[in-house]
């Protein structure tokens, strides 16, 4: 009862967060890899080159998150979110009627901008900051947006591309986000608004500070978490990006690679809804260190899969950390450099993110180029997760007692 009394409450707002998040799917990495056959067919491209083209598209997006990402400081969602839908059609067509292989680099980086950049961005900062006491389960449920798309899309364009030409499909993606614009606007009409949230409502950070952009730059538990952020962007990215290719390498059909994902899409939700509700309770400080450990379980079942079924537990593993990394990420900001200035701190996070997502597939592209295969390469990929679990362990237990000085 008390949980349906605050999804009627928050109803709008929570739906809003679901919209931004499902749309994002058409700039996601597991979307936009579902063409790279096609892709890399049709403009003659090598793994390498089309992971390079991929690269250097997102990272782009990057660089551009970094100054896009803080208007969320300045401007309603409802008014930057429709921009950002908008110009999320025009990537959309762009890729569908794009016949240049020197405009890719181009398409890539309108799409990962406004779908993986600013849609997902703007979905998480607004959830950060209309909710305090609920954060948890608020960055939950509009992580939702993110699993429907991760569970239907695949399968659906999958089985749409064996009927019609691939770039029908992106026109198709097109008329779906322009159809969100409306019903954003429609859902934000009186929109909890950063200039409608009192000075004393906004939560502080550890010592009691409102932590802007470049203090937080400036502190040292930030750059102790920045290989947590690269990690699962890049190698959960370099995951979808190569799906082709790994099916191919363990002898699978696509179909059967992909019809696992709505498996990994249901544990990510449970995943995310558990951390929710144990971040409400607990807090981020004593979930945060150990919350990327089952990636080191994933990648070593990728690496030595000989059948579905050990592809299928690494999937379990990763579905775990990407459920918790949908919501400890974001609220660990809020509660550890506060929410003033989240938008601004969170475009920095966010664009690492993006940075990540473009080293992942720009990075294995060019090992398979050089001989080094996938299952080779997901080894030193879960050494990297060792890596980055002790780091946030360090930073971490050194950052709680700060949250304790008011």
């Amino acid at each position: 009862m008390r949980l349906l009394r605050y999804l009627r409450e928050n109803v709008r707002f929570l739906t809003a967060g679901v919209l931004l998040t499902f749309l994002s799917s058409f700039g996601q990495t597991y979307f936009i890899s579902l063409f790279s056959g096609e892709i890399r067919a049709e403009f003659s491209l090598s793994h390498g080159e089309w992971g390079g083209i991929y690269s250097l598209g997102t990272m782009t997006s990057a660089i551009v998150m970094v100054w896009a990402g803080a208007l969320t400081d300045h401007l309603r969602v409802r008014i930057l979110g429709a921009v950002v839908f908008g110009l999320l059609v025009a990537a959309c067509l762009f890729m569908a009627f794009n016949n240049a292989a020197w405009l890719l680099p181009l398409v890539i980086f309108g799409l990962r901008f406004t779908g993986q950049g600013m849609t997902s961005h703007l979905a998480v900062v607004a959830m950060a900051r209309w909710f305090v006491a609920t954060r948890g389960k608020a960055l939950a449920i509009a992580g939702l947006g993110f699993s429907v798309g991760e569970a239907l899309l695949p399968i659906l364009v999958v089985a749409v591309m064996a009927l019609v030409d691939w770039r029908l499909i992106w026109v198709g993606a097109a008329g779906i986000t322009l159809l969100g614009m409306p019903i954003l606007l429609l859902l934000l009409s009186q929109e909890r608004t950063p200039q409608a949230i009192s000075q004393s409502s906004q939560a502080t950070g550890m010592n009691g500070h409102h932590w802007t952009r470049m203090s937080c730059l400036r502190h040292w538990l930030f750059w102790l978490m920045v290989p947590a952020l690269l990690g699962p962007s890049a190698f959960s990215t370099a995951y979808f990006f190569q799906q082709v290719y790994f099916a191919e390498v363990k002898g699978w059909a696509h179909i059967e690679l992909v019809a696992q994902f709505p498996f990994f899409t249901v544990i990510s939700i449970f995943s995310m809804i558990g951390f929710g509700w144990a971040l409400d309770k607990v807090g981020t400080g004593r979930l945060m260190p150990f919350f990327q450990l089952p990636m080191v379980a994933a990648f070593l079942c990728f690496s030595y899969a000989d059948g579905v079924a050990m592809n299928m537990l690494g999937l379990f593993f990763m579905a775990l950390t990407a459920g918790a990394n949908a919501t400890l990420i974001p609220a660990f900001w809020a509660e550890f450099y506060g929410t003033r200035y989240i938008g601004a701190i969170k475009a920095v996070a966010a664009a690492i993110m993006v940075l990540g997502s473009a080293i992942g597939p720009g990075l294995t592209g060019f090992l398979i180029d050089f001989g080094i295969g996938l299952e080779a390469q997901y080894i030193g990929v879960a050494l990297f997760f060792v890596f980055a679990s002790i780091l946030m362990m360090i930073g971490i237990r050194r950052a709680v007692p700060l949250l304790l000085v008011r």
